[in-house]
């Protein structure tokens, strides 16, 4: 199928959210003790003949309400559930105590209907991160159950806008509702995962933001698509990266980057009085994003455009000879090399794996997730996971509960740079090594974050002791 702007085959969402000048954006924003409540509702996400389409949201704004918060605050939210499903919050990227987590069957029960649980936390480091529904999540995140959520650091660069987009895929009918004939299609689940055919920034297509003009922004991006890997083009101004997952590099200016499922990358740009475009390249069309339009009527920018000062990122430690070592061997989906795996304590041909049990990838011949034990270590150890994606398509590696620096079969030793995230895009035979500190107790899951490649068996868990 052609792929066009009103017809795009791994769609992209549109989303509005606030920065330093609420009254242009009217996101709604948390600050720290609030409810979050989980239950149906509309929001125009085609942006042609004024069709409302029926979602699940969170406090009924699409994308949930934006949590911005200072580094060393505690988050206190009241979770109420009003769908007719289960559910839980998974916070994305944060050090969460294990049983904040909101891994339901494995660090919380679910929350039932009409029921509700509390979530708190302290935030002890700044970043762009989000949160998301985290039962049953290849459908209730494609649903539209997923928010911002902002750490302002005690020592971030000074901006005059500090605005977050998040870019979703919508996969819709021809009447503008969600394509419910395809939820949990085996084809999806063995290939790339559910690409959607519509596009949104912050819950709308082409996405405008007003800015002064002359003005530094701080500009946060979040893929919070089920599976589609965004492929952006920056035009109209410059962007130096200045954060990845939450975590500082060094200034380095782009204009064309990727982003897979749940990652962010923060850049700072500097506007004039033209606009600043975003595309995504991922389609057969180029497909307009978002607009960042400098208006005189809001006055000039007074931030002074110097070169901030970014907090390095700590170097990968050069002592890891005592470090534990886990093996993660990626099988599994069309194409692949897994003829038959272990599942529920019996092994399995692919065949039967995939008619009977909707179940086509394996870490280490196992389907896993929560029932698979990758391996317990020692809290304050260094951990070595050596990850090898033997498979013909690409995985967004996630591990909750930490972040880990990242050697990989991709980094010449010319262009070796440290780089430390919490979800990690593996080509297809790459391999590499996570490391990460186990400092943060509890069982803690490793998962393909191509929801639906999670949901048919990609992921495990680490239990830290």
């Amino acid at each position: 199928m052609r792929i066009t702007r009103r017809n795009f085959l791994g769609g992209m969402g549109a989303v509005g959210i606030t920065g330093l000048i609420p009254e242009l954006n009217g996101a709604q924003i948390i600050k720290s003790q609030r409810s979050i409540i989980a239950g149906p509702g509309r929001s125009m996400v085609m942006d042609s003949g004024n069709r409302l389409t029926d979602l699940w949201l969170y406090n009924g704004s699409l994308p949930g309400p934006e949590i911005r918060i200072k580094e060393g605050d505690h988050l206190d939210v009241h979770f109420l559930n009003k769908l007719k499903v289960p559910t839980t919050i998974h916070w994305h990227g944060i050090k969460v105590p294990n049983e904040m987590d909101g891994v339901a069957g494995l660090t919380q029960p679910a929350v039932e209907p009409g029921e509700t649980f509390s979530y708190k936390f302290e935030v002890s480091e700044p970043g762009t991160f989000w949160y998301h529904a985290h039962t049953m999540g290849w459908e209730q995140v494609a649903r539209g159950l997923y928010g911002p959520l902002i750490v302002e650091g005690i020592k971030d660069f000074k901006v005059d806008h500090d605005v977050t987009l998040m870019i979703d895929d919508w996969r819709l009918d021809k009447n503008g509702q969600i394509d419910e004939t395809s939820m949990g299609n085996l084809h999806d689940w063995a290939h790339r995962g559910r690409l959607g055919n519509w596009l949104t920034v912050n819950g709308k297509s082409q996405f405008k933001k007003l800015v002064k003009i002359n003005s530094r922004i701080r500009l946060r991006l979040i893929n919070s698509s089920n599976a589609r890997i965004l492929k952006m083009e920056l035009t109209g101004g410059v962007g130096f990266q200045v954060s990845l997952d939450g975590n500082p590099c060094n200034l380095k200016a782009i204009s064309h980057f990727e982003l897979a499922p749940a990652q962010r990358i923060d850049l700072m740009i500097d506007v004039g009085t033209e606009p600043l475009l975003l595309h995504d390249l991922s389609s057969r069309e180029k497909v307009l994003a978002s607009i960042i339009e400098p208006r005189l009527e809001f006055g000039e920018g007074l931030v002074e455009k110097n070169i901030p000062e970014i907090t390095p990122l700590k170097s990968i430690p050069t002592n890891l000879a005592n470090a534990i070592r886990l093996k993660v061997h990626m099988q599994g989906g069309a194409m692949g090399n897994l003829s038959k795996a272990r599942f529920d304590g019996d092994e399995y041909s692919l065949r039967h794996l995939a008619r009977v049990e909707k179940k086509v990838w394996a870490f280490n011949g196992v389907v896993g997730v929560y029932d698979h034990q990758l391996g317990e270590v020692p809290l304050g150890k260094m951990i070595i996971l050596e990850v090898f994606n033997d498979t013909a398509w690409s995985h967004a590696m996630h591990l909750h509960g930490h972040d880990f620096w990242i050697r990989s079969s991709k980094q010449s030793n010319s262009n070796h740079i440290d780089i430390k995230r919490d979800t990690y895009l593996m080509d297809p035979k790459e391999k590499a090594e996570f490391i990460f500190l186990a400092d943060n107790p509890g069982q803690w899951l490793l998962h393909c974050h191509m929801l639906e490649h999670m949901a048919s068996g990609m992921g495990a868990v680490i239990s830290v002791v």
